[in-house]
Order: structure tokens, then sequence, then C-alpha cells
């Protein structure tokens, strides 16, 4: 059983449940992934819905990158030891609030559904997923975003598509 911890601060619209959001989201990217196991084990990951302000301050402390990034990822457990007897906290995912809706508005995307594919993300790098080391890595973690995010009914986020004006 995945236990997802939710914690939402106020900019971020009331009138959605973000932690059910991030309860669908954490549990496709997990049964979609390659350690889908885990979906079956006592696991937990935290998700935390905050401001541009604390990612910034987040990112520049642990990547030295002193601006707000939309997610933040932070495995508890390596990749090798995923899936070992036990309980396992997974780690934390953090998404901003301030360039999250503005991503999402550029994709022209409802921002629940672009923080729900930031979750995935997050969630997939908690499982050792990397698109910075290869191609194929790349290609294999979007692949498995867009099979957990069609999961959950959200449309495949890098489909590019044409906008006539």
């Amino acid at each position: 059983m995945i236990l997802v911890e939710a914690d939402v601060s106020g900019e971020w619209d009331s009138s959605t449940d973000w932690s059910a959001l991030a309860e669908r989201s954490v549990s496709a990217a997990i049964g979609h992934s390659r350690h889908a196991d885990l979906a079956s084990a006592e696991a937990e990951v935290s998700v935390k819905f905050t401001s541009d302000e604390e990612v910034r301050a987040l990112n520049a402390a642990w990547r030295g990158k002193d601006k707000p990034t939309n997610v933040l990822s932070f495995p508890m457990v390596e990749e090798a030891r995923l899936g070992s007897p036990g309980e396992a906290l997974l780690g934390d995912v953090v998404l901003a609030h301030g360039v999250c809706a503005a991503e999402a508005a550029d994709r022209r995307v409802t921002i629940e559904a672009h923080a729900a594919h930031l979750v995935v993300h997050g969630t997939l790098h908690l499982l050792g997923y990397d698109h910075d080391t290869s191609e194929a890595d790349a290609e294999e973690m979007e692949e498995t975003e867009r099979r957990a995010l069609a999961a959950i009914g959200i449309a495949d986020p890098y489909q590019v598509t044409e906008v006539h004006t």
C-alpha cells in the first residue's frame, strides 16, 4: 500500500483536492513504472504543493541553482534497494505554484493536469528514473509518464500540436 502525504500552501486553489490528485498521480507513476511491485508494498511519498519562493530556496540549497523550478524530487532510497522487505520512505516531491501555473498556461492545459504530470515526473525521479543521463533514459521516462497519465485520464504532455492563429 502506498501512503501519500500531501501538504498544500495557500497559493494553491482550495477548490481542487490536491491531496487526491497527489495520491492518484503517485499511484499511477508507481503502478506503471519498472517498480510496479511497490504498489503492494509499504511505501510512502510526501508531496508538497508550495510557493515559488520555497522551491527557489530548496533549489539553491540542494542544487546550487538560485531560482524556482517546476518540481524537485528528494529520493530517500537508492534504486537498488527499492523492493527490499519492510517499509520504504521513497522521498519527497515539491511543486512550485507560480512556475506550475505559468507552464500550464503556456501549454494550454489546466493547472491540475500539469500538476499531475509534475507529480508523476517527480515520483519517477524518486524511483531512479533520470532524463539527463541519456536519450534512451529520457525516452523511457517519458513513455512511463505517458502511460501513468493516460491511466488517470490526462493527455500525453509530450504530444506536439500545432496552434493556428
